[in-house]
């Protein structure tokens, strides 16, 4: 096999995981990781009503909202980097504290070199499933 065709075969290898993820967004995938992991603080609903928020002492953010607060346009690739942790959010807690994207990687090791791109595609069903709670 030449240079270029292993090379692409690789990318293709490290790509798939993160695509079938995020395609797992619109068969309720990242519904469920969002119930999972999200719905805790802010609510089923996406509102910021979930049954921990009230004992949280920084009000939890309506996700249903993201889009009006930014103009009418939803904000992916902030909504990413709130998830996997590359942009800090108070109520998230600090860098010691387990934020998704270090979660998920842990979740992932060992998954032969792919766990960058499952933890991409867990985060694009995410972003992917709050882009399509928000209010119009």
């Amino acid at each position: 096999m030449t240079t270029a065709r292993m090379f692409t075969v690789a990318v293709f290898l490290l790509i798939l995981p993160g695509v079938a993820l995020a395609q797992q967004a619109e068969d309720n995938g990242g519904k469920s990781m969002y119930n999972d992991y999200c719905a805790g603080c802010h609510g089923l609903d996406a509102k910021g009503k979930g049954p921990i928020a009230p004992l949280l002492t920084i009000p939890t953010t309506d996700l249903t909202q993201l889009s009006k607060k930014n103009d009418g346009v939803f904000p992916a690739l902030r909504v990413a980097k709130v998830i996997d942790g590359r942009e800090e959010v108070r109520a998230h807690g600090t860098p010691e504290m387990p934020l998704w994207g270090r979660e998920f990687t842990r979740q992932e090791a060992g998954t032969m070199g792919t766990e960058k791109a499952a933890v991409s595609g867990r985060t694009q069903a995410l972003v992917a499933y709050l882009n399509s709670v928000q209010e119009k």
